[in-house]
């Protein structure tokens, strides 16, 4: 029969391709579009890219898309627009000459920053003799271009980068110093009247964006020679600069100080705003810049020159902002806090090197800190309040965030202060707060300023709890004070409420609270489940992330839990499914998970109160992942803690991992997906549902879908794969046994790396040696898999290693079925139109070239009874083989496999194996899950485990002799020209004369 004509392969025309690459780079926003869509599909033509290459090798074609007269012309625009009016055109623009002088400057663009220059220089002095009407906005353009140009360059990793980096600063320095003096030299005589000239703000305007070129070019300067160890040559101008900025920076602070208070109301004059409002940006760029090489390099600030008195100012401005309006104290304590902090370090009365330091702050000093922290900084305002009331959840997750964010929000930027005091001054802070804490904690105002002083001071007492512990008892406070306290009902007093659930969890984190204490349990969870007066919603979410700090414990004990274990569980999946923001939602799915995991069997008999509101939430949830990832993990963990009793969640795992890894979920769980998908296998006893429920089995399609064409977690699919075939392989080879090695099929034909095939080939021999032939044999065939593995020997393309598994691969199959292998063989070459000959060849080839590579002993004997199985079919092609390689490989592993029986006609499973290695040595995964045992099972059942290898040969050999028709018929047409050493060597090892 002729085959049906193939249709003629596309081709990609050279001169659409070249038309296409030059619309894909046009100006034309319709033409981009439908050439970039044009040109996806051409590279998916054989051929494209070889043309693409052949196009970019034609010398008559233009190498640029964008001609270099139009490169220069458009550079030459973007340097016309100094004049321009509108700040959102200037703005564009500024972005533009940025990104292009990233590309062009200095080599294509030379004249950019002297032109800048020219334009600072020129509109500064047109700006003091009036001979230039718009040099102030000419002046303003140049300086916000040359900004946008450093801040390019100022992020530049590669050398040439650098190189051109460092030439600006050496060049720009100077010259803008001298500018930012000229500029800043006015704001001295500011007066609450010249603030509402127009000349005032041009003034702080330009000087503002001056110091901001300048700060780029100081901190490059510091982070080159302090962190990269170049440009020495620049520290003592980066020195020089800190210290005039320093200088600058108290004199405009007070200037600016001044201001406000003259002013003493927020004026109404909208130039007057405009010119405070530059005023405090140019005080608080100096603060970024100090803040940034701070951070940048904390050992080598410090040692700035007046560093020390800079922090002190700063710390000082944060002391005077406590007499100032609330409004007022954020911004500028924030800084100072933060630097203050990062630079406690330099006043340690103890250096690292142990020595004693001269530098230290007083004890009054400290104390000071201590008491402005705890009561102005640390306690909750008015707006804290306002929050917690309008949206409680959001309220208690910023709260949480503020513990990564602390470095821009006033209150947690206190506690970090007032912690780095208490280790650097313990001798100070340590009495100070248990003086204060033995003064208020046995009193219970209700006044609302009592509260949250006790409440800031609750916070201090958990913040520095380890240096605290030997000063305060806290199991004693727990069992005589907060106990009682998590019982008042005032309405107020939720906010000591929720500080207390937040102490608890931090001080058992913190281990100066036993985890096993039963007074800890009973406050959580009253403060978990309580809804009366003096709680709520912040109070039990912030209950429930304590409850996990507390659960998650090095020294919890489950037993101790045990008797809060059902009203915790119930508490947390009520509270989920009242939570209205699903962010909310996700916190209090992570204590309940942790929950799950860590009282593990316990939580057997809830398991119905955990999974039963899980479908609603999953499908309210819609398109937040970070959810439903939780609820994945909860179900997982579940899974995990029940063992063979979650057989009965089957109905909850199967639609949510079919879910999970589908699109559009697929993209965002499949890996949480995969992980509950592979706990319920491990987990399980049976692939059926129960009660008609569904049962993993229907799971099946969608794991060979997953592993056909999810390249990307391969080897967890695999992984998958097999726990189904440990669990039950004869079942699922009855309903998918084609498709499933079809699968396997295309896979191993898409994976690129050797570890992939490796895997997947190991996971076929495991199919093949615990699963009957008569599921398999027919399919191997039909999926094409064979014929896959016969053309990859062949061919001898793929990498050893993954050549060596499909000898593997192909012994197991010789080892099952030896009839069924010369089926398939048969079978292989009758689809192939060609001799069976041709098909023995690459496999018998193969397995003694790839014996050499095999370095477990195991898996050389393994091919070892695999070619003996083969050698008892009596085809000549292996028999042919037999005097020389076959025999020589059995030689060889006679020689280092040494296995005894334990006594004479003892069963098979006392054979002593001296090479062989424990199964808790091979497999450490899964431990404590039936699949541990599945495995552990089948690894002691091994044919290769189980079977003495001389008499396994020998038994083959005279299975040969009959197939042959006889041992002189064997002799003489196989093994009359074999070695008589060799010979004799193969005898003496059956006959059990091997030395």
């Amino acid at each position: 029969m002729s085959r049906p004509p193939h249709a003629a392969p596309p081709t990609v025309s050279p001169e659409e391709l070249f038309n296409v690459v030059c619309g894909a780079a046009s100006q034309n926003p319709a033409q981009v579009q439908a050439s970039a869509t044009r040109l996806k599909e051409l590279l998916e033509i054989p051929g494209a890219y070889d043309l693409l290459q052949e196009i970019a090798a034609t010398k008559t074609v233009a190498l640029e898309v964008v001609p270099p007269e139009h490169k220069a012309r458009i550079r030459e625009r973007c340097l016309t627009f100094f004049d321009e009016a509108d700040d959102i055109i200037s703005q564009c623009n500024a972005l533009v000459v940025a990104k292009i002088a990233r590309q062009d400057y200095p080599v294509s663009w030379p004249q950019l920053i002297p032109h800048l220059m020219n334009v600072i220089n020129t509109s500064v002095e047109a700006r003091y003799n009036g001979s230039t009407p718009n040099a102030t906005l000419l002046l303003r353009r140049a300086l916000e271009l040359l900004n946008a140009v450093l801040k390019e360059y100022a992020g530049y990793k590669m050398l040439t980068g650098v190189k051109t980096m460092g030439q600006l600063v050496q060049d720009l320095r100077l010259p803008l110093q001298a500018h930012y003096a000229r500029l800043a030299s006015s704001l001295p005589s500011f007066t609450p009247a010249s603030l509402s000239q127009v000349n005032a703000v041009e003034e702080l305007l330009l000087a503002h964006l001056s110091f901001k070129c300048l700060s780029r070019l100081t901190f490059w300067a510091y982070h080159r020679y302090t962190c990269c160890h170049d440009y020495m040559e620049l520290e003592p101008w980066v020195n020089e600069f800190f210290q005039n900025s320093a200088t600058q920076l108290q004199a405009i602070s007070e200037l600016r100080i001044s201001l406000t208070s003259a002013l003493s109301s927020a004026p109404s004059d909208p130039v007057t705003q405009r010119a405070l409002e530059l005023l405090t940006r140019h005080v608080r760029i100096f603060g970024k810049l100090f803040r940034r090489m701070q951070r940048d390099n904390t050992a080598h600030f410090v040692t700035l020159p007046i560093c020390g008195d800079l922090v002190l100012y700063y710390w000082s401005k944060v002391v005077q902002a406590t007499t100032g309006p609330a409004e007022q104290i954020a911004g500028w304590s924030i800084s100072g806090m933060a630097l203050f902090r990062d630079s406690l370090a330099q006043w340690a009365p103890t250096k690292r090197d142990g020595s004693q330091n001269d530098r230290v702050l007083s004890k009054e000093f400290v104390e000071d800190a201590v008491k402005i922290l705890v009561t102005r900084f640390i306690p909750l305002n008015p707006s804290d309040l306002e929050g917690w009331m309008e949206d409680p959840e959001e309220w208690v997750n910023t709260e949480e965030k503020e513990n990564d964010q602390w470095e821009y929000e006033l209150r947690p930027c206190a506690e970090r202060v007032l912690m780095t005091l208490a280790t650097q001054y313990p001798q100070y802070v340590r009495p100070l707060i248990e003086q204060t804490f033995k003064q208020v904690v046995g009193q219970q105002s209700m006044e609302l300023s009592a509260i949250i002083q006790k409440e800031a001071l609750y916070c201090a007492v958990g913040r520095c709890a380890i240096r605290l512990k030997e000063s305060i008892p806290f199991e004693q406070w727990l069992d005589t004070t907060l106990i009682a306290e998590v019982q008042v009902t005032d309405h107020s007093y939720a906010i000591v409420k929720r500080r207390i659930a937040w102490l608890l969890g931090k001080l058992v984190s913190d281990e100066c609270l036993d985890a096993n204490n039963v007074k800890l349990w009973q406050v959580l969870v009253h403060l978990l489940q309580d809804e009366g007066p003096g709680s709520d919603a912040v109070v039990r979410l912030t209950a429930a992330i304590a409850l996990r700090e507390c659960v998650d414990s090095l020294k919890f004990d489950a037993d101790v839990f045990a008797p809060f274990l059902p009203t915790v569980v119930s508490a947390l999946v009520k509270l989920t499914a009242e939570a209205d923001g699903l962010e909310a939602k996700r916190r209090i799915t992570d204590s309940l998970n942790t929950v799950i995991e860590r009282t593990e069997a316990r939580i057997v008999p809830l398991m119905g109160v955990v999974a039963a509101p899980i479908p609603q939430l999953w499908t309210a949830a819609a398109e937040d992942w970070l959810f439903k990832a939780c609820l994945l993990g909860t179900v997982t963990k579940l899974v995990e803690s029940a063992k063979e009793h979650a057989n009965s969640l089957s109905a909850l795992v199967v639609p949510l991992v079919r879910d999970g890894v589908t699109p559009p979920a697929q993209m965002h769980l499949d890996e949480d997906a995969f992980a509950l998908w592979q706990s319920a296998l491990r987990n399980t006893t049976t692939l059926e549902g129960q009660n008609g429920a569904p049962g993993l089995i229907e799971l099946v399609p969608d794991l060979i879908r997953q592993l056909s064409s999810n390249l990307d977690v391969l080897g967890t699919i695999v992984n998958i794969t097999e726990s189904y075939f440990l669990l039950d392989a004869p079942r699922i080879l009855q309903l998918y046994a084609v498709d499933l090695l079809r699968a396997f099929d295309v896979a191993l034909k898409q994976a690129t790396l050797t570890t992939s095939n490796k895997q997947l080939s190991t996971a076929l021999s495991l199919l093949f040696q615990i699963a009957p032939p008569a599921l398999w044999g027919e399919a191997l065939h039909h999926s094409g898999l064979f014929a896959t593995f016969v053309k990859a020997l062949d061919e001898e393309k793929l990498h050893t290693i993954v050549l060596t598994e499909y000898v593997y691969v192909l012994a197991r199959i010789a080892l099952a079925d030896r009839g069924m292998f010369v089926q398939l063989v048969s079978a292989t070459a009758a689809a192939q139109g060609t001799k069976e000959s041709l098909v023995w060849d690459p496999i018998l080839n193969q397995w003694w070239n790839r014996f050499d590579n095999m370095s477990e002993p195991r898996l050389r004997k393994l091919t070892a009874m695999g070619i003996a199985n083969l050698v008892a079919t009596g085809r000549p092609e292996v028999l042919d083989r037999l005097s020389t390689e076959i025999c020589n490989l059995w030689v060889d592993v006679f020689g280092e496999i040494k296995e005894a029986q334990a006594n004479a006609g003892a069963d098979e499973s006392s054979l002593t194996m001296y090479w062989d290695r424990p199964f808790e040595d091979t497999y450490t995964d899964a431990e404590g899950t039936h699949e541990y045992e599945r495995r552990k099972t089948v690894f002691n059942n091994d044919p290769v485990r189980t079977t003495p290898l001389i008499a396994f040969i020998g038994a083959r050999l005279r299975e040969a002799e009959a197939a042959c028709g006889g041992a002189q018929e064997l002799q003489s047409r196989y093994l009359a020209k074999a070695e008589p050493l060799l010979l004799k060597q193969v005898w003496d090892a059956l006959n059990g004369t091997l030395p």
